[in-house]
C-alpha cells in the first residue's frame, strides 16, 4: 500500500514542500530510499526501523521503497525521521490517511522512539501556514513554531504520541506561543564606562542611524566594552524583524531562548580567527554565517585588522547591499544581512600609539603594513571612525559620573521614530533619491560639506554617507533641517584615512 507525508526541505532559510511517499509491498525485506537523499537522510532507515519496534509498533517485513519528490532536491538532515515512520504505519493501515494529508510533518528520531528537536522548526511552521495546514514536530521544536501566527503546531515527545494523536485515541494539545519580550535589563550598561565622552556620542549617532562604527583606540581604553552596550541602545525590533531573526536562527539550528520571540537586536562576536564561511556564509551544504545570524542587529569584529583579508573583503557586499549571495554546485542561496557593523583595533601592531604612558614600539612601515591590512573600499563603507584614548588612572577616577544606558536609548528611540515617520527606514538605508530628499542641507551647511568632502577627499560613497550621518545628527537634535553644526559633527567622525 502506498501512503504519502507532507514534509519540508531547508534551503537557505527557506522552507519548500517536500512529498514523502511510502510504499509497503510483498516481497523480500528491503528498506530502499531514493529522491537524492544525502548520508543522515539515507541512515534514517536504521532509525526508523529501531524506533518503530521499539515503540511496540509492528515493523513490516516487506518491501519497503521511500520517494523523496522531487528527486532532483537534494535532501539533507534528520528532519524525515518522522515523516517516513508515519507513512509506514500509515502504509499497514494503523494511521488513517486522511489525518496525514493536513499535516507538514518533520521530525528526527532517537532508536527508543523519542522525538528530538530539529533546526527550522519555525521555518516548517512558515510553510504550514502559507500551505494552510498545521504541523507537527518534536515537542521540544514547538515553542518557536508556535510564534508564528495562522498554523496549529502540535508536539509529540515519542512516535507512539504521534501516532496515537492521529489515530484519535490520544489527541494532542496544540502548542500556545509565548510573550514576546526586550531584555533591556539583563544587558551591559552604559553606567558602567566612565570617561570617553566623544567614543560614547560616537556609539549613540551610530545606533540611532544603524551608522558602521569603527573604534581605534589602545588595549585597556574601554573599544569593547563600548560594543558590547550597542544593543542595549537599540530600540526593541518589532514583530515582523523578529520573526525575521527567529527564522534565520532556527535555519542555523540555533533555537530560541526558552522558546520564546526576542525582541532585543541579535549580537554576534565572531573571533578573528573565523573562517571566511563562518563569517560570511556558505559550506559544502550552504548555512547562515556571522552577517546573517546579526541580521537586524550588531556584528561587533574586535582586532579588525587580525581577521584574514578574504574574509575582511567579503563584508563588502552585505555592507552595502543588506544581503548574501552563496552560489555552489548544488544549491544558490540569498541570505538576508542587513546588520551595524561595529569594528574595533589597535593604532598599531604593538598598539601604544599615542598612548600618554607609554611609547610606541612600531617603526613606520609596520604602523604602514598594519593600516594597509583594511582596504580602501572597506573603509569608505564605515560611517564613523572614532579615536578611544587610553584614560590614566587618575583620569578615571576624577571623572564624573556616566550617564547610563537607559536616557540614551529614549534620545535614540526618539531619533528612530523621526526616522519612520519621515522615511520609513533608518538613516543608514537611504540611497539615491530618498537620500537628496530626506537629507538635504541647508545653503551654508551645503558649502562646509562640499569643502570637507574636498579636503578629506571623500568618494561618492563617502560623501552620501557624511550626509546620512549629519542626517542622523540632526535627528538627534530634533531638528528638520540638516545646519552646518550637524554637517560639522558628521565630518568630526570621518576623518582623512577613512576617506
Amino acid at each position: 500500500m502506498l501512503a504519502r507525508v507532507r514534509s519540508v526541505a531547508l534551503i537557505g532559510v527557506d522552507a519548500v514542500p517536500v512529498e514523502v511517499e511510502v510504499d509497503v509491498s510483498p516481497g523480500l525485506p528491503a528498506f530502499t530510499v531514493v529522491g537524492l537523499p544525502d548520508q543522515a537522510v539515507s541512515e534514517a532507515r536504521e532509525r526508523v526501523r529501531a524506533a518503530v519496534r521499539n515503540a511496540g509498533l509492528p515493523f513490516p517485513a516487506a518491501r519497503i521503497t521511500v520517494n523523496l519528490a522531487p528527486a532532483d532536491l537534494r535532501k539533507e538532515g534528520p528532519l524525515y525521521d518522522l515523516p517516513i515512520a508515519l507513512g509506514v504505519l500509515a502504509a499497514q493501515e494503523l494511521i488513517p490517511a486522511d489525518a496525514l494529508a493536513s499535516l507538514v510533518v518533520a521530525g528526527e528520531l532517537a532508536l527508543d522512539g523519542s522525538l528530538r528537536p530539529i533546526a527550522g522548526a519555525v521555518n516548517v511552521a512558515l510553510l504550514a501556514a502559507e500551505l494552510q495546514l498545521s504541523a507537527m514536530l518534536p515537542a521540544a521544536s514547538t515553542p518557536e513554531a508556535a510564534l508564528i501566527d495562522g498554523v496549529t503546531v502540535f508536539g509529540a515527545r515519542t512516535l507512539s504520541e504521534a501516532a496515537a494523536h492521529l489515530n484519535g485515541s490520544a489527541p494532542l494539545t496544540p502548542a500556545e506561543p509565548t510573550t514576546p519580550g526586550a531584555d533591556h535589563d539583563i544587558l551591559p550598561d552604559l553606567a558602567d564606562l566612565k570617561g570617553q565622552v566623544g567614543a560614547r556620542r560616537a556609539l549613540e549617532v551610530a545606533v540611532a542611524g544603524g551608522h558602521n562604527l569603527l573604534l581605534v583606540g589602545s588595549p585597556g581604553s574601554g573599544k569593547t566594552m563600548l560594543a558590547r552596550r550597542a544593543p542595549g541602545l537599540l530600540p526593541p525590533l518589532t514583530r515582523a524583524e523578529a520573526l525575521e531573526v527567529t527564522r534565520i536562527h532556527s535555519a542555523a539550528g540555533l533555537l530560541t531562548r526558552r522558546g520564546t520571540l526576542t525582541l532585543t537586536p541579535p549580537y554576534r562576536s565572531p573571533h578573528h580567527t573565523v573562517s571566511d564561511a563562518g563569517l560570511i556564509g556558505g559550506g559544502s551544504v550552504p548555512r547562515p554565517g556571522e552577517v546573517s545570524l546579526a541580521h537586524r542587529g550588531v556584528l561587533f569584529m574586535d582586532e579588525f585588522p587580525e581577521f584574514s583579508r578574504k574574509a575582511l573583503e567579503t563584508l563588502r557586499e552585505p555592507l552595502e547591499e543588506g544581503q548574501v549571495a552563496i552560489s555552489r554546485a548544488r544549491a544558490s542561496v540569498q541570505y538576508p544581512a542587513r546588520f551595524q557593523l561595529i569594528a574595533a583595533m589597535n593604532p598599531c601592531p604593538c598598539g601604544h600609539q599615542g598612548d600618554p604612558e607609554r611609547a610606541c614600539t612600531c617603526t613606520p612601515a609596520e604602523r604602514a603594513r598594519y593600516a594597509a591590512r583594511l582596504s580602501g573600499p572597506l573603509l569608505d563603507r564605515i560611517d564613523l571612525r572614532v579615536t578611544v584614548p587610553r584614560l590614566t588612572v587618575d583620569e578615571l577616577t576624577r571623572a564624573p559620573e556616566p550617564e547610563s544606558s537607559a536616557p540614551v536609548r529614549e534620545r535614540v528611540a526618539a531619533a528612530r521614530s523621526r526616522m519612520l515617520a519621515r522615511q520609513g527606514s533608518r538613516n543608514a538605508d537611504l540611497a539615491g533619491q530618498a537620500l537628496r530628499r530626506h537629507a538635504a542641507l541647508t545653503a551654508g551647511a551645503d558649502g562646509f560639506a562640499r569643502a570637507a568632502a574636498g579636503h578629506l577627499g571623500l568618494t561618492g560613497r563617502g560623501y552620501d554617507r557624511l550626509l546620512r550621518v549629519a542626517r542622523t545628527v540632526a535627528d538627534l537634535a530634533g531638528s528638520d533641517e540638516i545646519r552646518e553644526a550637524h554637517v560639522a559633527e558628521a565630518v568630526t567622525f570621518r576623518p582623512a584615512l577613512s576617506g
